[in-house]
C-alpha cells in the first residue's frame, strides 16, 4: 500500500480519500465540483492503480466530479488478507463506495478490469449508470452473436497464466510485482516505452512492497484461469475493438 500524501515527484498530486464501507481502507481521487456535473468513475485494472488516469482528472474535473477509486489490493488501497478476491468482491466494493458517495447517474470509464467491474455493476444497479466508456477492455467475457472473436482465455495473457500455474511460475512473478511490473506490463501488451522513466516505475511497483501486497494482482487473472468468475460476468454483447489480443494497460499507462 502507497503512502496516503505520495505523490510520486508530483506527478499525482490528488489529495487521498478513504471509505471504510468496503470493509477495508480503500483509497480514491475525488475532484471536481460534485455539483458541476454528472459523476465521472474511472475504474483500473491490472497491474494499474488510480495512477493511470492521472492525465484525464485534471480535465474532466473541469466540468465534472471525478473519482477514481484504487480496488483493493492496488495503489493506496489496503490488501487484507482475510478477503476473497473475485470479480464479485471487487464490485461488492464498488457498490459499497458509490453508496458510501451517494453518487447516480454515473458515467464509467472502464480499462482492462475496469470494464469488466462497470459492466457487472451496471447489470446490478442500471437506474445509477449514464454511460460507460470502455478503454481496451470489454463488458464481459460472455459475446452474444458473435462467432469470429477468440475465448478471453487464449488471449497471450491467460495463457502465460495458464502455463505458469501448475509450475509455480504465475505465482512466483506476480508475488513479486514490485520487481517484476514492468515485464508483466509488456505480456499484457504495453508498448509505450517512452513514459518509462524512474518515477513512473516506482509509482507502479510501489504498491508492491511484499508477496503479501501483491494478493489482489495474483487474484485477478486467476478468477479467469479458474473459472470462478461464473454468473459474476454479464453476459453483453459490447466487445474491446483488440479482442484480437488481450487487453493492455492503457490509457499510456
Amino acid at each position: 500500500m502507497i503512502a496516503p500524501n505520495e505523490t510520486f515527484d508530483g506527478t499525482f498530486p490528488f489529495a487521498p480519500h478513504f471509505s471504510e464501507a468496503p470493509r477495508f481502507r480503500m483509497h480514491y481521487v475525488d475532484e471536481g465540483d460534485p455539483k458541476s456535473g454528472s459523476p465521472v468513475v474511472c475504474l483500473h485494472g491490472e497491474p494499474t492503480w488510480g495512477y493511470i488516469y492521472r492525465k484525464f482528472i485534471g480535465p474532466l474535473a473541469e466540468a465534472h466530479r471525478v473519482v477514481v477509486p484504487d480496488h483493493m489490493g492496488f495503489g493506496k488501497s489496503e490488501t487484507p488478507q482475510d478477503r476473497e478476491y473475485t470479480l464479485r468482491t471487487h464490485v461488492d466494493n464498488l457498490t459499497a463506495l458509490i453508496d458510501d458517495l451517494e453518487l447516480t447517474d454515473i458515467t464509467f470509464v472502464g480499462q482492462d478490469w475496469g470494464g469488466v467491474m462497470s459492466g457487472a455493476y451496471t447489470v446490478r444497479h442500471p437506474d445509477r449508470v449514464k454511460r460507460l466508456c470502455l478503454m481496451n477492455t470489454m463488458c464481459a467475457y460472455g459475446v452474444v452473436g458473435r462467432d469470429d472473436l477468440p475465448p478471453v482465455k487464449e488471449s497471450p495473457w491467460f495463457r502465460w497464466i495458464a502455463e505458469g500455474y501448475e509450475s509455480g511460475r504465475t505465482e512466483a512473478v506476480l508475488t513479486n510485482l514490485g520487481s517484476t511490473v514492468i515485464d508483466v506490463m509488456k505480456i499484457l501488451g504495453f508498448e509505450n516505452s517512452s513514459v518509462i522513466d524512474d518515477t513512473w516505475i516506482g509509482a507502479y511497483s510501489a504498491p508492491f512492497p511484499t508477496p503479501e501486497e501483491c494478493k489482489g494482482g495474483l487474484e485477478f487473472p486467476l478468477d479467469v484461469h479458474l473459472e470462478r468468475n461464473g454468473e459474476d460476468l454479464p453476459r453483453a454483447s459490447l466487445v474491446s475493438t483488440r479482442s484480437n489480443r488481450n487487453p493492455p494497460c492503457s490509457p499510456k499507462a
